[in-house]
């Protein structure tokens, strides 16, 4: 195998080992000229390597214009098109691939990806279980099988397999990763801590590389700690509650973050000096540690689970966003954002389209409010609603600005994202709307969170399932209005 698939498999695991096989294949050529045929499918390789998608898919496409019958050009096409997001299209093309080469394992796996991420987990289980019968001893299909049952809720049967993967491969980090998503989700927090940082040998994290050891609970005190972000906003925000701990253990802390963050975080006790995330330090440090790795160096129970750290909004939220919101002086004032980053691999399964909003502005005694970042604020125009929904987005520069306008708002509903966290940790009132498989953080069966006590959840019944969740959350917002009519009358009667 080339040092480039090397490279590829580590920085892009949905890609998986199973390209050389389909695209070395002799026959890829025939029907093409074989010679521009086997140069095409070379092209193809080095372009999926390099992560062009795009390209490959249009090589891959060009190849079955001449030939039909070549299931390798399938297969690869069908990887090529749901790294670009085209789903539908991709389970189409690994059909294909499947009906001309029925025994392939690799081919049905792949099948199998597609129907998990249009939420067909059913049929997913179905084929993933005939493979493991017939090939017992893999691990990667065996923890694909695993990995299929915890998305559908069968922990048990997941942590069966994945422990059995785990026997047979002992350094697999896939299969270790997974058990501790488990054992994270179920609330097993002990558990999950002991392999938590696996979540760095996964190729999908940029790290500095640091000369000084990193902390996992040496004495402190005369030290002083790089403490840096490691994930996205909502990772930092949440894990922000740890720095007066590490503090209190006698450290100067240095917290690498991004600008953004800093003046959200300057309230917050025990840090000495920020850093710009990925600049140079500028001063030695004796330790270092991600903020994500605190809580299992704290060894965090869910009862021992530390407050909110003390965030610092902006004074006053922008101007122009104050006066939009106070026209909404007389309204429920209700936030929502309806995306979260698209860089982030599986926000297509968090977020939703803005249309799905759209009814909640036509409750009685409601204001909506968008806070939406990004190109999903597009669809607040497309959709006409300009005038219905106040769009504050534009407006928000800093995470200060967006706390400050939080602090104003009576409410805020959202699919998850970093704002999720930056008002679980203002303690304002926010609804979470997750999908069937969230982030382990909110654990399964409960309407609540114990990282966030203000943070109501709603959750998806099923796969796929956004109906039943709006139709939940519209029922409980006309409620929210009524208590709050009330509750004026109330006033103005004393």
């Amino acid at each position: 195998m080339s040092q480039s698939l090397k490279l590829q498999k580590k920085s892009n695991p949905s890609v998986e080992p199973f390209l050389q096989k389909a695209v070395t294949q002799p026959e890829a050529g025939k029907g093409a000229g074989l010679v521009d045929g086997l140069v095409l499918v070379k092209q193809a390789f080095a372009a999926m390597t390099q992560r062009d998608f795009a390209t490959a898919a249009h090589i891959y496409s060009r190849l079955l214009h001449a030939d039909l019958s070549n299931a390798g050009i399938w297969h690869n096409l069908s990887i090529a098109l749901r790294e670009q997001g085209h789903r539908a299209t991709s389970l189409c093309c690994a059909k294909r691939a499947i009906a001309l080469s029925p025994s392939n394992l690799n081919y049905l796996i792949n099948v199998s990806d597609g129907l998990i991420q249009l939420d067909r987990l059913d049929e997913a289980l179905n084929l993933l279980s005939e493979v493991v019968q017939q090939e017992p001893d893999n691990v990667l299909y065996r923890r694909k099988y695993a990995d299929a049952l915890r998305q559908s809720h069968r922990f048990e049967e997941a942590l069966v397999q994945i422990n059995i993967a785990c026997e047979m491969q002992p350094d697999d980090v896939e299969a270790n990763w997974q058990r501790t998503v488990i054992h994270l989700a179920l609330g097993q927090l002990s558990a999950g801590w002991k392999n938590y940082d696996l979540r760095r040998k996964r190729g999908r994290i940029k790290e500095g590389a640091y000369s000084a050891p990193q902390w996992t609970g040496q004495d402190l005190k005369g030290k002083t700690i790089l403490l840096y972000e490691e994930q996205g906003f909502g990772d930092t925000i949440l894990t922000s509650r740890y720095i007066p701990l590490v503090k209190q253990r006698g450290a100067r802390v240095l917290l690498g973050c991004k600008e953004v963050l800093h003046k959200l975080f300057e309230t917050i006790p025990g840090i000495d000096r920020f850093c710009e995330s990925g600049a140079a330090i500028g001063e030695s440090f004796d330790y270092h540690a991600s903020l994500l790795s605190l809580p299992g160096i704290f060894g965090t129970e869910l009862d021992t689970i530390p407050p909110t750290a003390k965030l610092c909004p902006a004074e006053n939220p922008p101007p122009a966003a104050s006066r939009l919101l106070q026209l909404g002086k007389d309204r429920l004032k209700v936030g929502v954002i309806w995306s979260g980053s698209p860089d982030f691999g599986d926000n297509y399964k968090r977020a939703v389209s803005f249309s799905r909003f759209i009814p909640l502005a036509g409750i009685s005694g409601v204001q909506l409010y968008s806070l939406q970042m990004g190109d999903a604020q597009k669809e607040l125009a497309q959709a006409g609603a300009e005038g219905l929904v106040f769009e504050l987005g534009p407006h928000l520069k800093t995470f200060a600005d967006t706390a400050a306008v939080l602090e104003e708002l009576d409410l805020v509903i959202m699919t998850d994202s970093s704002v999720a966290h930056l008002a679980g940790s203002l303690e304002r009132p926010i609804w979470n709307l997750l999908n069937f498989d969230p982030y382990w953080l909110y654990m399964m069966d409960r309407s609540d969170s114990p990282w966030y006590p203000s943070m109501r959840l709603f959750r998806q019944p099923s796969p796929g399932d956004w109906d039943r969740v709006f139709k939940e959350v519209t029922i409980e917002l006309e409620k929210a209005v009524a208590a709050r009519v009330d509750y004026l009358k109330t006033l103005r009667r004393h």
